[in-house]
């Protein structure tokens, strides 16, 4: 038996709605063929697929950081605004293909107000210019009679579209990226645009380009950009066929946080900062099978218990991590997979759906006590160089707890790895009691492959179900290889 006590009076910080966050990127069918496609009866006068419109406003994505990715560090900007016919085809170096510009600045800031989020914009760092970077965010903001904002308003937007996220570069680090830069090369060029664009906008919040939070280049660029800018990002892409590799690699996320606090803390401390930078894990997933082409991963439900535990992980560290962006949300290592003819979702899309719609305000301690898995099974063969058998033991039931801003409603988020057995749970809320029905939805993997949409894209089973709460107890049993949400009410003990 697992035991799990959660304490609503040790709060861990505010849970940022940002951490429920989304990228698209230029990238095989993700833009074209994927959320927008002008040829398709199941578009919308602006070219939007309205079911995967849908499918994504489900997800109550709480920022869209676009449009790379590698993409960006050679996309200018100014060759998606206009009249569509009249703009250029490109070639596109990062992924090799070719770039036709009719899904541009416009039609994205038009995509995240219909899903109600907030935009994140990166900047092209490789092949873009400082001047360049400057006229797309007096474009995007400017509300005065300058030229680039007089362009927007014959471009039919009057009003600034105020995007307030923006990345100073993506990957610069990178061989693979167009324009790559040493760290103190990149710590000089990013000086100049982050004191430049504050000029122009004060109220933008920039995001430093990080690497993995333990590496030179984290500690190079964050002692040369504390002071000016608000968020460092990470990145980071796990997966293995072995199983417990899979659902056990998140935990290095944890890791990457740990030592990009400690880097953003010493340089606080060192520069005399008030508020150091928070981390945007602006690029996280699992990925290991297609790292080529289109990149269109096919997932099955271990994949999804890993998803579920990298997002406990941000909700635990929700005072350091203020951003999280699951890459990417269509077709290319995505949730959702579209035909000309229907859109549907992958195992991973129901941790993500079921995360954002449980969570509350603040997130409290979580203390686990139960069976646990020795590190050394984690050691298996994996595409990306993350060592976990250097972490753990782990918990075999891992979790996370929100409350309400008046610790009288609770949200408690659960994965049962074990690939077998199912796990019995006992839930304590210290100096709190449960009461009356605690709300229960279980995923696991599909029990038959007719419940299908389309072929070779698995499904997920999802159980809603209620439980009822004994001298301020609950107890539940989790099936194996299971993400379970509860919910229910509290009151005082």
């Amino acid at each position: 038996m697992t035991r799990i006590a959660i304490d609503p009076s040790r709060p861990i910080g505010h849970l940022d709605r940002k951490v429920f966050g989304g990228f698209v990127e230029h990238l095989g069918r993700c833009i074209y063929g994927g959320l927008y496609d002008e040829g398709s009866p199941l578009r919308d006068d602006r070219g939007f697929r309205k079911d995967v419109l849908s499918l994504l406003r489900e997800l109550r994505m709480g920022v869209l950081r676009w449009p790379g990715g590698n993409f960006v560090s050679n996309y200018h900007w100014a060759d998606g605004i206009g009249p569509k016919d009249a703009r250029p085809m490109r070639p596109e170096l990062a992924w090799g293909g070719e770039e036709s510009n009719r899904f541009g600045t416009d039609e994205y800031l038009a995509y995240c107000a219909e899903l109600g989020t907030e935009p994140y914009i990166c900047l092209n760092m490789g092949t873009g210019t400082l001047e360049e970077a400057l006229a797309w965010v007096e474009y995007c903001n400017d509300a005065r009679d300058t030229y680039w904002a007089g362009l927007r308003r014959r471009n039919g937007r009057d009003e600034p579209w105020r995007v307030t996220y923006w990345g100073l570069g993506n990957e610069m680090y990178g061989d693979w990226q167009v324009g790559a830069l040493s760290a103190d090369e990149y710590v000089r060029e990013a000086t100049r645009w982050a004191r430049a664009i504050r000029m122009l906008d004060p109220g933008a919040k920039l995001v430093s380009c990080g690497m993995n939070g333990w590496n030179e280049w984290d500690r190079v660029v964050i002692d040369g950009m504390a002071g000016l800018t608000d968020y460092h990002s990470l990145h980071i892409y796990t997966g293995s066929e072995d199983y417990w590799t899979n659902v056990l690699a998140p935990h290095q996320a944890e890791r990457a946080i740990d030592c990009a606090r400690s880097l953003l803390r010493r340089a606080a401390y060192r520069q005399k900062l008030a508020t150091p930078p928070r981390i945007a894990y602006d690029e996280w997933n699992v990925w290991y099978r297609n790292m080529t082409g289109a990149l269109e991963e096919r997932y099955d439900f271990t994949d999804a218990l890993a998803v579920a535990t990298y997002l406990n992980i941000f909700v635990r560290n929700c005072d350091w991590v203020r951003m999280a962006n699951l890459a990417q949300m269509v077709n290319a290592i995505a949730p959702i997979v579209t035909t000309p003819e229907t859109a549907t979702v992958q195992p991973i899309w129901y941790p993500v759906l079921l995360h954002a719609q449980a969570a509350l305000e603040v997130a409290v301690d979580v203390h686990v006590s139960g069976p646990v898995v020795d590190a050394e099974l984690s050691a298996g063969p994996s595409r990306w160089p993350h060592r976990v058998s250097d972490l753990g033991p782990f918990t075999l039931v891992d979790a996370a707890a929100t409350v309400n801003a008046h610790r009288r409603r609770i949200a408690l988020t659960l994965v049962n790895r074990s690939p077998e057995e199912p796990e019995t749970v006992e839930l304590i809320v210290r100096d709190y009691a449960l009461e009356g029905e605690a709300s229960i939805r279980t995923v696991t993997a599909e029990s038959s492959n007719k419940s299908r949409v389309l072929p070779g894209v698995e499904a997920a089973s999802l159980e809603q179900g209620s439980v009822a709460a004994k001298d301020g107890r609950v107890v539940v049993t989790l099936p194996p290889r299971s993400f379970t949400v509860i919910e229910g009410d509290l009151a005082d003990d």
